[in-house]
């Protein structure tokens, strides 16, 4: 069953229309609120076979505005780094001994971790535990690297990885409900220009198939990207 917000805001949508960005955002502006600061999402169907590793989507970007949610990091460094890696923000921060922790509890109280070239090798007793939950750092999601400050700052101030899942859609937070149209539309754009430039070269026919924005628990309004 649906709410009364829900079905108030579907009235307004026309399901055979494909909607600007802007008046996307506009309706969800609008529209009736929820009595929390619900997020602005963006779920994009990509006309591609996730089976095939050749045609997966991938990629990494700074929203200019971030999302409104700041994720915990975990930072894999060696003691040298351990100070710059909790004044850079890191909630988390250790080397071997933390490992070891991780390895004996087999759980982790973090959303995302990151780890210096050198910590890698030694993450490989863990790596059981965090892959799984996708908490392995990789160099392909910019979560390794010998600037530990570097990537715990562009994390901090709003840095996303996004990647398809196993259907071949995109789903991503973009921001929240509360912030001026402006932002999210500037996050909305470049989301979709960075999507658009991890076009695999073995994807062929209608790339993006279809996009919707939306609410937290809002209905879907589709968009022409």
């Amino acid at each position: 069953m649906r709410g009364k917000r829900y079905k108030e805001a579907k009235k307004s949508i026309d399901p055979k229309k494909s909607y600007s960005l802007a008046e996307a955002l506009d309706m969800i502006k609008n529209g009736p609120k929820e009595k929390f600061d619900a997020g602005v999402e963006i779920h994009i169907k990509l006309g591609i076979d996730p089976k095939k590793g050749e045609q997966l989507v991938r990629g990494t970007l700074v929203l200019p505005h971030g999302i409104g949610k700041t994720k915990k990091i975990a930072a894999f460094v060696e003691p040298a780094l351990e100070k710059e890696a909790k004044e850079a923000g890191a909630e988390i921060v250790g080397g071997e001994e933390l490992i070891k922790e991780i390895k004996a509890s087999e759980k982790t109280n973090f959303e995302i971790a990151v780890a210096t070239p050198s910590m890698m090798p030694k993450l490989a007793q863990i790596a059981k535990i965090l892959g799984p939950k996708g908490l392995m750092p990789n160099p392909k999601t910019e979560t390794v690297n010998p600037n530990i400050k570097k990537i715990i700052g562009e994390l901090k101030k709003g840095k996303i990885n996004f990647k398809n899942d196993d259907t071949g859609n995109i789903h991503q937070l973009l921001g929240k409900v509360s912030y001026d149209k402006e932002k999210l539309l500037a996050n909305l754009t470049m989301f979709v220009e960075a999507v658009k430039k991890a076009k695999p070269a073995a994807a062929k026919g209608v790339y993006i198939q279809t996009a919707v924005v939306c609410t937290t628990m809002g209905p879907a309004i589709k968009i022409g990207v």
